[in-house]
C-alpha cells in the first residue's frame, strides 16, 4: 500500500478539518511538516515536502488543501523525489483579494502538466478561489476536475465531517494508480 501525505494550507488543518479526521482514521496518512504553518515560505515548504516524500518506500499519494495545491505544482518540478498522484482540493487564486499576502511566494505556480495523475476538487462558492480559477488550474496541470457545489473553502468550517465524497475520490484516484 502506498503512503498518503497530507498537505494542509496556511495554519495547518484543525481537528474539524477533513484532513485531520482522515489522518486519525488511516494509518497510511501522515502530515508533512514545514517550519512554519502561519508564515509559509515556498522554499521551506518544498524542502519539507521533499523530506516527507523521501520517507516513503514507494511514490506516495499527496492530498493537498488550499495553499498546498500551489505547493504541489511548484514542488513537482523542483523536488528531488516524485509522487504517484495528487488530490488537490480548493486551490486558492493568488490574484484574489482574499489571497494571504504572507503566501505571495506561492503565486505563479507552473501551469504545465504535472508528472503524475491528479484530481482538482473545487467548490462553486470558495472565497479564496473561483471555480473558473480551479478549472483553469486543473487544465494547466493536466488534472481531472470535480466540482462539488457550494461547499465554501472545503475546510473545517464547511461542515463536511469525514467528507466521504472526498474519500471516495481519493480511493478512485488510488485505484487508477495501480
Amino acid at each position: 500500500m502506498r503512503d498518503i501525505i497530507t498537505l494542509p494550507g496556511i495554519g495547518g488543518s484543525g481537528e474539524a478539518h477533513w484532513q485531520s479526521r482522515w489522518e486519525a482514521s488511516d494509518s497510511r496518512m501522515r502530515r508533512f511538516s514545514p517550519s512554519n504553518w502561519d508564515e509559509p515560505d515556498l522554499e521551506d515548504w518544498v524542502a519539507a515536502l521533499d523530506r516527507a516524500v523521501a520517507q516513503s518506500k514507494v511514490e506516495p499519494v499527496l492530498v493537498a488543501h488550499s495553499l498546498s495545491c500551489l505547493l504541489v505544482a511548484h514542488w513537482s518540478w523542483r523536488g528531488r523525489y516524485r509522487a504517484s498522484g495528487a488530490l488537490l482540493v480548493a486551490p486558492p487564486d493568488p490574484s484574489s483579494p482574499a489571497f494571504p499576502s504572507e503566501a505571495a511566494g506561492f503565486a505563479d505556480p507552473p501551469a504545465t502538466t504535472l508528472p503524475f495523475a491528479s484530481l482538482v476538487i473545487a467548490s462553486n462558492d470558495d472565497p479564496f478561489g473561483s471555480l473558473n480559477y480551479a478549472r483553469t488550474s486543473a487544465n494547466g496541470w493536466g488534472s481531472e476536475f470535480m466540482e462539488i457545489g457550494a461547499r465554501g473553502h472545503i475546510n473545517g468550517t464547511s461542515g463536511l465531517g469525514d467528507w466521504p465524497q472526498g474519500r471516495a475520490a481519493l480511493a478512485d484516484l488510488e485505484a487508477r494508480l495501480r
